[in-house]
């Protein structure tokens, strides 16, 4: 009997088991319907999701529903935007809710999601895209029977949210990123209480203004809730921002028009550590063992509506008295701390809203720094009213703040300025309504970056005046290179709060400039480590500059060249670079450049015109890549170039140098007094050793001008002409960067260049019959490349040609003498007609011995030249 038991026990507990596995099979379909239709029949708008799946085990007995990326995305006017997305949603359910029928409403335990995006916007009209519930769902009535979900919560959480929010007419943009939240409450009740946890990020933007970057929030409460009353109490709470505690007590309810506040809020202890904790821990450090005087304390009130007009009244006060700190470990300490800043709104209209800094004032040593300004009509037109006015010694921020930096600062910064400038003005460029005035100077700067690479300011000298910045003075040196540069700067307000274009026109000097010192490079591998080397920043012209910059330099040190005397205009604007009128001495002699650098597509180009003057051949293109590869004859030809280059192309995005693969334009040259040294080239003796009759070495290449065009990496020569002694060389043909080549010569040589037996055939000529003949034609063709040319002329032909030259001659002379001896004897038969028949017998002989002898001659000449 107890085996039975057993055993029907375990088969109920197998068909039990099995069912819960079976289930979720049996009724996904079902889920995944209730779900669309509760979304359908809800909103005005496009809603998707991946998948829907259901599991018995998770949150036994009770259901878990998961969906998998649900997205909603707007419709008109905000067509195309994403409302919501959810990397993951999980609901938690009774069981016996997945047995109830199609118009029954789903009763929601629990909520959990992940990765999820709000995106809350306001266009300029004052529309949200939000606002998605169908029209006729807007005006159902509280009948719980036609709604298809119904949220009994008892718990929720989401994690790695990201919420935006925009209004755009008001021009107010805020991210809460990193977005971690739960709270457990029984929503079955109207009133209860709400224990929550919550940490985020909060960006704020207004008018292109950044008042808050990725600060730290976290809030444990206990919120009171009153559903009837859309009504929230702060009860037990403790806030953070950053590292600053606060505490808030008071209630936040929604209403029809907006939300009521009533909140109030203040430090819950005076310690001035409470002002370190506010310093973003980017910029901060543990403040375990820091030693404080002085207290610091922020206090607050916010009450009133927030609606579509109106902000709550607040007021928040930030102070400090004759506070101080040290950090352990660090052997200075910042004195006489005194801060006494209000933000106050006293009506109720978010522009009525002013913030002043009364003072800001710190002591390091003897060295005093202080501040003050007042910010007022912050929305429609902000006015500031600030100034400054001190000393800070930068080498004693890191002996007095534990700063983050690898390499410390030394240097004396001061600064006595006043402004007065309102927005409206800035952006219109309106100086007049703008009021400038004092100076700020740096001294002894020192810094070295992550690379080793260091600046040193000796002095830098500002003079701030209404509508300019003068830079008096700046005195620096870095790596092999020294600056002095004095300017004016323009719209520096308008570059700094309205991302404007920052303008200038600047004079530059310097005795000796190293390109590399102001170069970006990628890190180095270390070797013990064995890891990769870090790439190289793309260099980039910024958008923002457009100046103009006049430079002059003794000495110029860029890749391997050493410029002297370079002097130019630069200027700077839309993300291009033009040059004019650049001139430096190199190479004994001199190189004019005008051109344009853009960095404005994702490969960067350049537009050149380069003069060269007088410049040594040898190394000019022996130090030139660019050069080097459009006509390789270093070490070739020795003497001065004269010429003209235009190219285009791209350039290399981590260094600014042409990509010789895609340069394209023409050279047009002129040698100057030259010398050719053959012995340095493969090509050269390949020549030699095939005409012969040419010394290389001799060839005169004086004057000679060439003109040639390059695209795709090969180089197209127009044909030129040499003159060596009495032979006239006409050279033509191309030959790619990749060193191939395929070049014709064409040589007018007279015949005497042709060898020793065409010599013994002018030399049995008379000295008129020789004058006579012909220069004859020689062919060279070269393929192959520079380092190991294939050469083939046509030599036997040229030899063939004087042959026939020389047997033409040959038989049209004897022919002649021939005719004349043949018009002798007819004219001898015509006197004497009764003459003899021996006279006829030897007249014919006479004729027969003359055609045999030019007969004779003729094969003579062409049995010796085959």
């Amino acid at each position: 009997m107890l085996k039975k038991i057993l055993k029907i026990s375990a088969i109920v507990i197998v068909v039990f088991v099995a069912a819960l596995f079976a289930i979720p099979y049996f009724f996904k379909d079902q889920i995944k319907a209730k779900i669309a239709d509760a979304i359908n029949e809800s909103v005005d708008a496009k809603v998707s999701f991946a998948d829907a799946d259901l599991s018995l085990f998770k949150n036994f007995p009770n259901a878990a529903v998961g969906i998998e990326k649900l997205v909603i995305i707007n419709k008109a006017p905000f067509e195309g935007d994403t409302l919501v997305s959810l990397g993951e949603l999980n609901l938690k359910m009774s069981i016996k809710e997945l047995f109830k029928g199609k118009d029954e409403p789903l009763n929601i335990q629990g909520i959990t999601s992940e990765n999820g995006l709000v995106n809350i916007i306001f266009n300029k009209d004052g529309v949200g895209n939000f606002d998605i519930a169908l029209k006729d769902k807007k005006e159902t009535t509280k009948d719980n029977a036609s709604k298809p979900l119904s949220l009994k919560i008892q718990n929720y959480k989401i994690e790695n949210f990201t919420f935006r929010y925009i209004d755009q007419g008001s021009k107010i943009k805020m991210v809460i990123d990193s977005l971690n939240h739960e709270g457990t409450g029984d929503f079955t009740n109207s009133k209860l209480d709400l224990t929550t946890k919550s940490t985020a990020k909060v960006s704020l933007d207004m008018d292109k203004i950044n008042y808050m970057k990725n600060v730290k929030l976290t809030l444990d409460a206990v919120l009171g809730i009153d559903l009837d009353q859309s009504k929230y109490t702060f009860k037990e709470n403790k806030a953070l921002i950053n590292q600053l505690p606060l505490e808030f007590d008071g209630f936040i309810q929604m209403v029809e028009a907006g939300q009521i506040y009533d909140l109030k809020f203040k430090t819950p202890t005076s310690s001035f550590t409470n002002f370190l904790g506010l310093i973003p821990s980017a910029y901060s450090s543990s403040l375990d063992g820091v030693k404080t005087t002085g207290d610091f304390t922020v206090a607050g009130f916010a009450k009133g509506q927030l609606t579509d007009t109106t902000v709550p009244k607040f007021n928040i006060a930030i102070a400090s008295n004759n506070a101080s700190f040290q950090y352990p470990n660090l052997p200075k300490s910042v004195q006489n701390i005194v801060i006494d800043t209000k933000i106050i709104n006293e009506t109720g209209i978010l522009n009525d809203t002013y913030v002043n800094l009364d003072k800001l004032s710190f002591r390091i040593d003897q060295d005093v720094f202080n501040a003050k300004a007042n910010i007022r009509n912050i929305t429609v037109n902000p006015f500031v009213n600030a100034a400054l006015k001190g000393t800070i010694n930068l080498a004693n921020l890191s002996k007095a703040y534990p700063i983050k930096m690898d390499k410390p600062l030394a240097g004396i910064l001061k600064a006595d300025v006043t402004t007065q400038f309102d927005m409206a003005s800035v952006e219109k460029s309106q100086y007049q309504n703008i009021k400038n005035a004092g100076t700020m100077s740096l001294s002894g700067f020192k810094y070295t970056d992550e690379n080793n690479k260091s600046m040193n300011i000796s002095t830098a000298l500002v003079e701030f005046n209404p509508s300019t910045i003068n830079l008096k003075q700046f005195n620096a040196t870095t790596g092999k290179s020294d600056l002095a540069i004095n300017g004016v700067l323009e719209n520096f307000y308008g570059f700094m709060f309205k991302k404007q274009e920052l303008k200038g026109n600047f004079n530059m000097s310097s005795n000796q400039l190293a390109v590399d010192d102001f170069m970006t490079a990628g890190e180095p591998a270390k070797a013990e480590t064995k890891t990769a080397a870090k790439p190289a920043e793309a260099m980039k012209i910024p958008a923002f500059l457009n100046c103009t910059l006049n430079a002059k330099a003794t000495t110029v040190l860029y890749d391997n060249l050493k410029l002297k005397d370079v002097s130019g205009k630069l200027i700077i604007k839309d993300e291009k670079a033009l040059l004019e009128n650049f001139k430096t001495s190199i190479f004994g002699g001199t190189i004019g450049l005008t051109g344009a650098v853009s960095t404005k597509t994702k490969v960067p180009t350049f537009d050149m015109n380069l003069g060269f003057n007088q410049v040594d051949i040898a190394q000019t293109f022996t130090q030139l890549d660019m050069m080097k590869k459009i006509a390789p004859i270093a070490g070739i030809i020795n003497g001065k170039l004269n010429s003209t280059v235009k190219l285009n192309g791209n350039l290399d995005a981590n260094e600014l140098t042409p990509d010789l693969k895609s340069i394209s334009g023409d050279l047009l040259g002129q040698l100057l007094s030259t010398t050719v040294n053959s012995k340095n080239s493969t090509l050269l003796n390949a020549l030699g050793s095939n005409i012969k009759f040419i010394d290389m070495n001799k060839v005169n290449l004086n004057d000679i001008k060439a003109a040639l065009t390059f695209d795709n990496g090969k180089v197209n020569v127009k044909p030129f002409d040499i003159k060596y002694q009495d032979i006239k060389i006409t050279v033509g043909g191309t030959h790619g960067f990749d060193q191939t080549m395929n070049y014709n010569l064409k040589l007018d040589v007279p015949a005497k260049y042709l060898g020793n037996e065409a010599n013994a055939f002018i030399a049995k000529m008379s000295p008129a019959d020789a004058a006579k003949l012909q220069n004859i034609p020689i062919n060279a063709i070269i393929t192959g490349n520079f380092s190991n040319p294939k050469i083939t002329t046509d030599m036997k032909t040229a030899v063939s040609s004087l042959a026939t030259q020389v047997a033409n001659q040959q038989k049209e002379k004897l022919t002649q003498k021939g005719t004349a001896a043949l018009t002798d004897l007819i004219n001898k038969n015509t006197k004497a007609k009764d003459t003899t028949q021996a006279a006829k017998t030897e007249k014919e002989q006479k004729t027969q011995e003359v055609t045999k002898k030019a007969s004779d001659l003729l094969n003579g000449l062409f049995k010796k030249k085959n």
